[in-house]
């Protein structure tokens, strides 16, 4: 008996006690918004996709540091802008669009391999006598600039036609110290985008939002997911995508390189 009390005694180990209190996670549901007052550019702005977590971590015995927070990776992108019968630019992920990788880091490029670094963590140094209870918290959304004009011309003419956008991405609620990193919730998400433009009409009434209006809820998987390792490290999708001119006919040409 003395064996079998000694392994239901036994204390649980530290992954085990940290404990996610509450995790909310929503897609606002403001349409996007969109933006004429420039000549040069359309400008947009989607909802923000939020997520937050309560969570519990036990006391820490040594000196130990434990960072508990968010890290974003995206995993999909297609992001056209079409210019009539000219062609369409397109900004691209080469490795990701190419199956190389499975996602890519969609960290603030400064603080990897988290999103961010104000309220998207907490850090808990070692030894705490008393638990720490806290709440991180991240949002997203996109709010680029288009050309109106065909971006590979020196003429602004107007001749955009339709912009669209379709991104998913995994979010994981992770606990890293020095030699661990436990995942302790996932969340997938997906912001979809079509704007119809009409590049005739005057300034303020080219461009009409298409479905989907409404974006589609964030999910809070029930088993959680790994982190693949580009998820972790440099660089992130900022400084990876490239704008190609991909014309009717002829071949593609690179409007703005990767920045790394």
């Amino acid at each position: 008996m003395g064996c079998i009390q000694s392994i239901r005694c036994k204390p649980k180990s530290f992954r085990e006690s940290i404990i996610v209190l509450e995790v909310n996670s929503s897609i606002d549901s403001t349409p996007t918004s969109i933006d004429e007052s420039s000549s040069v550019v359309l400008r947009y702005r989607t909802p923000h996709f939020r997520a937050s977590a309560r969570v519990l971590v036990p006391p820490v015995a040594g000196k130990e540091t434990w960072t508990v927070g968010w890290i974003q990776a995206c995993n999909h992108m297609e992001f056209y802008n079409k210019y009539g019968t000219k062609g369409m630019s397109s900004w691209e992920l080469p490795d990701l669009r190419d199956g190389k990788i499975q996602a890519i880091s969609d960290s603030d490029g400064v603080n990897y391999p988290w999103y961010g670094n104000t309220t998207e963590t907490c850090t808990i140094v070692g030894p705490t006598k008393k638990a720490t209870k806290f709440t991180v918290s991240m949002n997203d959304n996109f709010y680029p600039s288009v050309t109106w004009g065909v971006p590979v011309s020196d003429s602004n003419l107007p001749q955009l036609s339709s912009i669209r956008r379709d991104q998913s991405f995994t979010t994981w609620l992770v606990a890293i110290n020095q030699s661990e990193t436990l995942v302790l919730q996932t969340i997938r998400w997906r912001m979809q985008l079509h704007v119809e433009v009409d590049p005739d009409k005057p300034l303020g009434q080219r461009a009409t939002l298409r479905e989907p209006v409404a974006q589609e809820q964030p999910h809070v998987l029930g088993k959680n997911e790994p982190i693949p390792p580009n998820a972790m490290v440099k660089p992130n999708a900022n400084d990876a995508q490239v704008l190609m001119w991909r014309p009717k006919t002829g071949d593609p040409i690179v409007v703005i390189p990767p920045k790394y």
